[in-house]
């Protein structure tokens, strides 16, 4: 349930120009993924600059993880639950106009980058010698289409190219943040009908994922292989991608204001306790505790949206930041599709720096002590170049002038 790292015991899913904008609210709500356009509660148009913060904040903390492998960071902030909310409420945001046109172009800006990602694994792969292996035939094929539509999970090899200059679990490494492609596009294809039924009965479709986690991430119910973890990931995320409905639909501003402060630390409290008997080989990392990251998320979630500030601008010193997080938002796909494999290269990286004169002594113990800290740093200019290389196929899914470096007016 963890998607590998450089400092992580084992590898698994979750351990993974110009920013001129689009020339209305409406259009840039189209990508609630990677737009550094984000609805505001209660239908007000323009960019929420706190949530495009907060959305930042959500990828850094992504990258620091899979890189550190620290399980406490699942607490401290559940990146994934936040994502998840920020990309519902615009979803509900997007909406607003003809259902089959939100979806095509959410479901087109999804894809093409996910296509190029595709083109230079699936072609490492093959260039390493990957096929099918006895007794899969036709349906391995079958499932080599996830590589282009993310239905379901793309098939990858556990090991391939041993003696290289890259570990041979790369591959698990690099397909890890393809889970959330997956879950993410499901959640775009359903949420018309999400959205109908959260307006009729808010409450019940709001807190009917956190029912359904109870049931399929508990062992009550075991649903076998690929389909069993994505309906998990769907349960465990899905009240945080509907409460960004709740919070778009201004439903969090209506509620008495005694009720989010009471409710969300119980909730989290409650999935505390679940996390505490219920811990995996890496303790309290609650990417191995379904139903501990349903109530967490949620509980943080609900609180974060409930008390978080609506600002244009960013404010006094975090203005600063300004340019980071227009990158980090008009960059959000190319970013997570790509850190694992910065990361992967820093092995190779760092294998060269045992190559430079010195005090050996002396300084291999500094790298050996440093490696997990030394990775984190050379994938930093790693994941940057990625961002030249790779991120203009999100300027041209949505429609716009590639660019390399889009951290300019945000429209």
């Amino acid at each position: 349930m963890s998607v590998g790292s450089t400092a992580g015991p084992s590898p698994g899913r979750h351990r993974a120009g110009s920013g001129a904008g689009p020339a209305s609210p409406d259009a840039a709500a189209d990508d609630g993924f990677a737009s550094s356009d984000v609805a505001r509660p209660g239908n007000r148009p323009g960019r929420d600059r706190c949530l495009d913060l907060l959305r930042t904040a959500a990828l850094v903390r992504v990258v620091v993880y899979h890189a550190f492998g620290w399980a406490w960071l699942t607490l401290v902030f559940p990146s994934m639950g936040v994502m998840f909310a920020l990309a519902g409420s615009l979803m509900a945001r997007s909406l607003r106009r003809p259902a089959l046109g939100v979806l095509r172009s959410r479901v087109r800006r999804l894809l093409l980058p996910l296509w190029l990602f595709g083109v230079v694994v699936l072609g490492a792969l093959f260039a390493g010698g990957w096929q099918p292996e006895k007794g899969e035939g036709v349906w391995w094929w079958v499932r080599i289409v996830c590589w282009v539509v993310p239905v379901g999970t793309p098939p990858y090899p556990s090991q391939i190219g041993q003696g290289g200059l890259l570990e041979d679990t790369w591959a698990v490494q690099a397909a890890g943040p393809l889970w959330y492609l997956r879950a993410y596009f499901w959640f775009v294809v359903l949420s018309p009908l999400l959205l109908k039924a959260f307006r009729r009965l808010p409450w019940a479709v709001l807190l009917a994922p956190l029912a359904l986690t109870s049931v399929v991430g508990t062992g009550l119910v075991e649903i076998p292989g690929a389909t069993g973890e994505a309906v998990t990931d769907f349960a465990v995320h899905g009240s945080c991608w509907i409460l960004g409905f709740a919070h778009h639909d201004g439903l969090l501003r209506r509620i008495p204001g005694y009720l989010v402060p009471s409710l969300a630390p119980v909730l989290m409290a409650v999935g505390l306790w679940w996390a505490s008997g219920h811990q995996g080989d890496e303790g309290w990392d609650l990417n191995d505790i379904p139903l501990a990251q349903a109530l967490w998320s949620f509980g943080f979630c609900l609180l974060l949206l409930s008390l978080s500030p609506s600002w244009q601008e960013l404010p006094g010193r975090l203005r600063r930041l300004d340019k980071p997080v227009t990158l980090a938002n008009n960059r959000v796909v190319t970013i997570y599709l790509w850190h694992e494999a910065a990361l992967i290269a820093a092995v190779p990286l760092i294998d060269l720096l045992w190559e430079l004169p010195g005090d050996w002594p002396t300084y291999a113990g500094l790298l050996e002590s440093s490696y997990t800290i030394t990775a984190f740093l050379l994938a930093c200019p790693v994941i940057a170049l990625l961002i030249v290389a790779f991120g203009w196929a999100e300027d041209i899914a949505a429609g716009r002038r590639p660019r390399l470096w889009p951290t300019g007016a945000r429209g």
